[in-house]
Order: C-alpha cells, then structure tokens, then sequence
C-alpha cells in the first residue's frame, strides 16, 4: 500500500480538506480508491486460488482411493498367470480329474475378484495392434491374419477400470509370405 505522507493541514472543515490533492499533486481519496480497489482483486483471486486447491485436493483424494489396490491387483495377476499354468499342466490329467476341476474352480474365483475390483482382461487375439494396449514381442508372416493384427497372446493383458494396468504381451501378423 502507498504511504502519503503526513503533513499538517490548516484548521478547516474535513470536507474542504478531503478533496485536496496532497504536496505530490495526488487526490488522497482515488489514491485509497485505488488501494483499495487492488486489494479487492487480490481478495478475489486468493479465493478463486483456494477453490481450485479445494477442487484439485479432492480430485486427487477420489483418484487415490479409486487406485490404492493397484500394486495388489498386479502382485495377484501374476499369480493368476501362473495358476492358469498349473491349470494346463493339470488338464494332461484328463479335465474330469478332481485336481483340474478344483483348480479351475480356484481360478475362477481369482478371476471373479478381480472382476469385482475393476480388472477387466484385454482380448487381444485377432484384434488390431494396438501400441497402447499391446505389447509387441515379434512379428510373424501367415497367410490367416492380416497384417498388425495380432497373432496369438502370450501373457494376458489388464485394464485397472479405465487404466492400463499391464500390456498384453503378442505376436503381430507382418501379413502374408512374401517371395
């Protein structure tokens, strides 16, 4: 804020002395108006800032709490891959075994939870390559698929509800043999 100095003025009416410019040629009264019309924009703009921190606080707070199981969500989609493994291992048992009906049984259940905390499989195999959701492992000449589409899917791929959680590990088609 402006200091204006502080002189002595002549003994007289506060309304005669209050439309006076100062020693500096200055109106006191727009001088304050302008004060106090600066301070009012900082006012402002400081309430503005402090919606925006509250708004931005609580999208970050909602958004941490929709992600907190996301490292226990790739710990156990590991485990499934693995378990889906044993699985396959068992089915040479013969798939009315009881060993391979209680694994899948087991697997089941895995896949439901994670279905009920918002992993959702990517379906790769004939679909389009797609860099955000695929990763590419090789590439594959056949005669079947079309070319950057893929071929078969050797891991699994997870969106964490509207986040990639892991890529889908593929092969791509590079289209038919070329002689």
């Amino acid at each position: 804020m402006k200091k204006t100095p502080v002189t002595e003025e002549p003994a007289g009416d506060a309304a005669s002395v209050a439309g006076k410019p100062d020693a500096d040629g200055e109106d006191p009264i727009a001088s304050m108006q302008a004060d106090l019309d600066r301070f009012r924009d900082l006012a402002m703009r400081s309430q503005a800032d402090f919606e925006n921190y509250k708004k931005r606080s609580a999208r970050e707070k909602e958004e941490a709490i929709k992600y907190a199981n996301k490292s226990l969500l790739e710990k156990l989609v590991s485990i499934v891959d693995h378990f889906e493994l044993g699985l396959e291992a068992a089915r040479g048992e013969g798939e009315k075994s009881p060993i391979y009906s209680g694994m899948s049984l087991v697997l089941k259940q895995l896949q439901d939870f994670l279905a009920e905390n918002g992993l959702q499989p990517i379906e790769a195999v004939g679909q389009k390559f797609d860099p955000n959701l695929h990763e590419a492992i090789a590439h594959q000449p056949s005669a079947d698929v079309p070319e950057e589409h893929v071929i078969t899917q050797t891991r699994r791929g997870y969106r964490l509800k509207d986040r990639l959680l892991r890529p889908s590990a593929v092969v791509v088609s590079s289209g038919r043999v070329k002689k």
